[in-house]
């Protein structure tokens, strides 16, 4: 398949669910969302992790609030990330609480670079990172801008892709950067694929 079929392929999909994800009931969405919270949390990657990096949620991602107060509950440390739009990149700072971080890019809440230190060694890590929709290999497409796929090439940690049920497919179209996350959380079950 060809750059430019791929980038429609997934453009069109992007859209799919989006709107899928935006219909979906707040009260559906908060049951899903905990048990998702509940099956990252009872991981042993996560129970190892010193560092969780973790993301600040929109609407219409699994919301990450109680993953990342759990992370702190427990004595670990919590980066976020802030985009660094002149490179497409992502760069992580630490955070203990919400009054960390601004409004920032895409209406992100984003750590304060003024307040927050920026973290500089990802070893022992664990990455929780976002999708629209993942494949069962862990592939993902996300909002488009390819942040979290430059992030992913490099990181040498475990990856763990937060997404609902509903939002799992057989297979996604990939490209030559695309690289598969390690586990996938849904609130129904545990995808690792590298058990595959």
């Amino acid at each position: 398949m060809s750059v430019k079929n791929i980038r429609q392929k997934k453009s069109e999909i992007r859209s799919k669910y989006k709107k899928l994800r935006g219909n979906l009931l707040p009260d559906k969405k908060a049951q899903f969302d905990d048990a998702i919270t509940d099956r990252l949390i009872s991981l042993p990657e996560f129970k190892s992790a010193q560092l969780v990096l973790a993301f600040v949620s929109k609407d219409i991602e699994v919301d990450t609030r109680r993953i990342i107060g759990e992370s702190l509950k427990n004595g670990k440390r919590v980066a976020v990330p802030r985009c660094n739009t002149e490179k497409t990149t992502i760069d992580y700072y630490f955070i203990t609480s919400y009054d960390d971080l601004e409004n920032g890019y895409y209406g992100l809440l984003e750590p304060n670079p003024e307040k927050c230190e920026k973290l500089n060694s990802f070893d022992g890590a664990l990455c929780v990172v976002p999708g629209l929709v993942f494949d069962r290999e862990g592939y993902r497409i996300g909002f488009g801008k390819g942040y979290y796929d430059r992030f992913i090439l490099d990181f040498r940690g475990v990856t763990v892709g937060v997404c609902y049920s509903r939002c799992i497919v057989d297979k996604l179209p990939r490209g030559f950067y695309d690289r598969p996350i390690d586990v996938v959380v849904t609130e129904r079950y545990i995808i690792d694929t590298r058990k595959g």
